[in-house]
């Protein structure tokens, strides 16, 4: 029986790491985090670490990882999300050292032509991860070989486009049981992208590096590569296209990001102004497909920042403000109605919490299937008030977490 079931996981935790006598900070260096992540862990204001940093935790604590996380034990895959049917077929590509050895690669306009139709379903399918698992493998393989056998300037412009196809390698694996292979692609997009010598091919390989630093706590180094990416970039944005001027602003943004996981409420809102200068320069109906970056998804993201910094009553403030059928990516889309459930939720309105879960559900469902937070806020629902459990039920079973 766990002796502490009333207790979330950060205030089990804080428990345990003040029993042992340990700071945050000292926490904090045995894990490889700061003592803010520590703090954030506590405070539940982020999902509780995956297993291999629950290990880790538990570890330094002298636990036993099943004393440390109690019920959660048993939610873990719950939460965290299942792994998708198309998982071990990507993962054979990623590891495969060459998937056509008896072939000529295919041409560079043949994979770009590839790829961009990739983003195109990823943007616009509803199941897009499961079309992305059905596209990947061939896509990887190919783009491998070609960054691999093609020479001089056909060798740079395939290793750029190899890298953008770890990228959305990655967009695939997210919220997956697949912390390696998340590592490896973007460690290896980031290789890629420097030996191509583009630099908008190194801003896209960063900004993806960036997600999984500030996704795994390391919000110091997340911090770094927003900022030196961005900073390497100001000196071409006169000369260069909306693509570079959109990466430019979608690496201010990731800086706005790490800066509310961390706590950073003007640090925040000062990056997010920077991102909004550049938004407001680029078209109207200009969307950046790989960071989605644009006018319209600003609205968006001025709600991730409330969320993150706990202002739910700012969240939902710039939710009634953002419509969310202006953004042209279903995901986006679902990922946007997500956050503002996120904010309605901490605020106590069961009812919008549950509405704007199942219409990301109606314009995602393959987001909010592997989406932490919304998993773990409709299980809340399940034993929430009589008004919304029919709803939460009806949600619970389209995701997978009921029959």
């Amino acid at each position: 029986m766990d002796p502490m079931p009333e207790l979330t996981f950060g205030q089990r935790l804080r428990l345990y790491r003040e029993r042992s006598g340990k700071t945050r900070a000292v926490l904090g260096g045995l894990v490889g985090r700061s003592a803010e992540w520590v703090k954030a862990v506590e405070s539940d204001r982020i999902l509780p670490p995956r297993v291999h940093m629950l290990d880790r935790i538990a570890r330094a604590l002298k636990l036993d990882v099943a004393v440390l996380v109690g019920e959660l034990g048993n939610r873990a895959e719950i939460v965290n999300g299942p792994a998708h049917p198309a998982l071990p077929a990507v993962r054979d590509a990623i590891n495969r050292f060459s998937s056509h050895p008896d072939t000529p690669p295919q041409s560079l306009s043949q994979l770009r032509n590839r790829l961009d139709a990739a983003w195109r379903a990823r943007h616009q399918a509803s199941d897009h991860r499961t079309v992305l698992g059905a596209l990947l493998p061939d896509l990887i393989g190919h783009a491998q070989d070609a960054a691999r056998t093609l020479e001089g300037a056909e060798r740079r412009a395939a290793q750029a486009l190899l890298a953008e196809v770890f990228g959305l390698s990655q967009m695939f694996l997210a919220y997956q049981p697949a912390a390696e292979l998340i590592w490896r692609v973007t460690d290896r997009a980031m290789v890629a992208a420097e030996e191509s010598g583009d630099p908008e091919a190194l801003a896209r390989a960063g900004w993806f590096l960036c997600q999984v630093h500030r996704d795994t706590g390391d919000w110091d180094s997340a911090m770094a590569i927003s900022l030196d990416l961005s900073r390497g970039l100001e000196g071409r944005l006169a000369d260069g296209g909306h693509n570079l001027q959109a990466l430019y602003g979608a690496l201010c943004f990731e800086a706005a990001y790490t800066a509310a996981r961390s706590g950073e409420e003007g640090r925040a809102w000062h990056y997010w102004d920077q991102a909004d200068r550049v938004a407001r320069r680029l078209p109207v109906d200009y969307y950046q497909p790989q960071t989605s970056f644009s006018r319209v998804v600003m609205g968006a993201h001025a709600v991730t920042l409330a969320v993150e910094l706990q202002k739910s009553g700012e969240a939902v403030r710039q939710a009634g403000r953002t419509d969310p059928a202006a953004i042209p990516s279903r995901p986006r889309r679902a990922r946007h109605l997500i956050e503002a459930a996120r904010g309605h939720h901490s605020t106590g309105d069961v009812e919008a919490t549950i509405g704007n879960l199942h219409q990301a559900y109606d314009s995602a469902p393959e987001t909010i299937r592997f989406n932490g937070y919304a998993r773990q806020i409709t299980m809340d629902l399940l034993s929430g008030p009589a008004s919304v459990r029919r709803s939460a039920h009806d949600l619970a079973v389209k995701v997978g977490l009921a029959s």
